[in-house]
C-alpha cells in the first residue's frame, strides 16, 4: 500500500506546485516518487531497471534531437510561418493551432506533434502576442483529440489495432472515431473561446517573417522530417495490407535523428540542449508505476466478474478513470485480453481507443504528450498549472465521452 501512498503524494504535490508558489519540477516529483518506492523496497533495484520502457525512452530522445534541431536551424519557425501565414484574428488562428496539430497527432504520433509543436506555439504566441496559457493548452488537448482517429496517433490504439482481430483498422478507426472527434474538436473550440474569449477577441493578428539561421543544420533536419514521413507512410501501408514487415516508432524515431547525430557540427550542443528531464520524468514514471502495479490493486476492478466491465458504457468510464492511475497504455495491456475474450467487437474496441486517449484530457499525468509540453513550456519560463489543466480538460473529457458514446451507439 505505500505505492499507492506515493502515488497520491505524487498527484497532490503536481496539484498544488503552482498554487503555493513550490519551486518544484514535475520530474523532480516523479522522481521523488521513484527514489521512494525504492527506498521502502516496495520494489527491487533490478526490478526498477527492468521497468523502465527503453522504447519510450529511445523514442522520445530521437524525437527530442530532431525537434531541438528544427528549432536551432530557425527551420521550425520558418514551418510555422508557412503554416499561419496570412491569419487576419485571434479567432482564425486558434481554429487553426487545434485542427492543424490535430491533424498531424493522427498522423506522427501525438507524442511527436508535442515535442515539434510546442516551441511552433510558443514562437506564434510571441510573435501573433496572444496569450501563450490558452494557446499550449489548446496543444495539448488537440493532439489528444486528434489522435483518437488512427492506429497510429497514440501507443495505445496501436496496442490495440495489432493485438485485435480487426480487419482494415485504419478503416475501422475512420468509421467509428473519425466524425465525434471532428465534433470533440469544435467542442475544444468553444471551450477555449469560453474560458479566453477576451483575449483571442482583442488580438489582431500582424504578420512576422522568418529565416533560416543555420543552413547545414536546416538542411539535415529537412531529411530527418522526410524520413520520419516516409517511414510513417510505409508503417500505414504495411497495416492496411497487413504486411508481417514492421517496425517500431522507436525504430522511426532514431533513424530521423541519424542525420543529425551524425552529420551536424553542432551534435553535442543539440544533445545537451534536448529535455533531459523529460527523459527523468519517463523513467521515473515506469518505476512508480510498475511499483503501484505489483500492489495488486487495480487488476481486481478491471477482471471483476460481477461487474458490466464489457459494455460500451463500462468501457468509456473504466479506460478514462483507470488511465489516470496506471497510465492508458498499461492500462489497455491489461484490459485488452479481457475485451477480447468476451468477443466484445470492433465498437467495444473503439470505446476503449476512445476513453484510454481522451482519458489524458482530464488530467496531466492522463498523457505522456502532456507532460512533454509542460516540461518543454517551463523550461522556456511558461507553464500550465494543474488548475488551467482541469479547469478546461474536466468538461471537455465529460463532453468528450458523451460525443463518442452517442456515436458508439449510433453506428451500426
Amino acid at each position: 500500500m505505500i505505492s499507492l501512498i506515493v502515488l497520491a503524494i505524487v498527484f497532490i504535490l503536481i496539484a498544488i506546485r503552482n498554487m503555493f508558489h513550490i519551486k518544484i519540477e514535475i520530474w523532480e516529483i516523479m522522481l521523488f516518487g521513484a527514489i521512494a518506492v525504492i527506498v521502502t523496497q516496495q520494489i527491487s533495484i533490478n526490478k526498477a531497471f527492468e521497468a523502465i520502457d527503453m522504447d519510450v525512452i529511445l523514442f522520445l530522445f530521437g524525437m527530442f534531437v530532431v525537434g531541438k534541431a528544427l528549432e536551432m536551424s530557425g527551420y521550425l519557425s520558418q514551418i510555422a510561418y508557412s503554416l499561419f501565414k496570412g491569419i487576419e484574428n485571434g479567432d482564425k488562428l486558434l481554429l487553426y493551432i487545434i485542427f492543424i496539430f490535430a491533424f498531424f497527432s493522427a498522423l506522427l504520433v501525438n507524442d511527436t506533434v508535442a515535442i515539434i509543436g510546442t516551441p511552433v506555439i510558443l514562437l506564434l504566441a510571441k510573435k501573433y502576442k496572444i496569450n501563450t496559457k490558452a494557446s499550449l493548452l489548446s496543444l495539448v488537448f488537440a493532439i489528444t483529440i486528434g489522435s483518437v482517429t488512427t492506429p497510429i496517433g497514440n501507443p495505445q490504439n496501436f496496442l490495440i489495432a495489432v493485438n485485435s482481430n480487426i480487419d482494415f483498422p485504419f478503416f475501422t478507426f475512420l468509421k467509428y472515431l473519425l466524425l465525434p472527434t471532428l465534433i470533440n474538436l469544435f467542442v475544444l473550440y468553444i471551450l477555449i473561446k469560453f474560458f479566453y474569449k477576451f483575449d483571442f477577441q482583442k488580438t489582431k493578428i500582424g504578420s512576422f517573417y522568418s529565416f533560416v539561421k543555420d543552413k547545414k543544420l536546416a538542411f539535415l533536419s529537412k531529411i530527418s522530417i522526410s524520413i520520419i514521413l516516409i517511414l510513417v507512410f510505409l508503417k500505414i501501408i504495411f497495416a492496411f495490407f497487413h504486411l508481417k514487415l514492421d517496425f517500431k516508432l522507436t525504430y522511426i524515431a532514431i533513424l530521423s535523428s541519424l542525420p543529425i547525430i551524425i552529420f551536424s557540427n553542432k551534435r553535442l550542443e543539440i544533445i545537451k540542449e534536448i529535455d533531459w528531464h523529460t527523459l527523468i520524468f519517463f523513467a521515473s514514471m515506469f518505476i512508480l508505476m510498475e511499483s503501484v502495479w505489483e500492489t495488486g490493486f487495480f487488476q481486481p476492478l478491471i477482471k471483476n466478474d460481477y461487474l458490466a466491465i464489457t459494455s460500451t458504457d463500462s468501457i468509456l468510464l473504466i479506460s478514462i478513470v483507470l488511465s489516470q492511475f496506471l497510465s492508458n497504455v498499461p492500462l489497455v495491456a491489461l484490459y485488452l485480453p479481457v475485451l477480447l475474450s468476451a468477443n466484445v467487437g470492433e465498437k467495444g474496441l473503439m470505446a476503449l481507443a476512445a476513453g484510454s486517449t481522451i482519458a489524458g484530457n482530464l488530467s496531466i499525468l492522463g498523457a505522456a504528450s502532456n507532460v512533454i509540453i509542460i516540461q518543454q513550456a517551463e523550461k522556456k519560463g511558461e507553464t500550465i498549472t494543474f488548475f488551467d489543466f482541469i479547469k478546461i480538460g474536466l468538461p471537455l473529457t465529460i463532453i468528450n465521452a458523451l460525443v463518442y458514446w452517442i456515436f458508439l451507439y449510433l453506428i451500426p
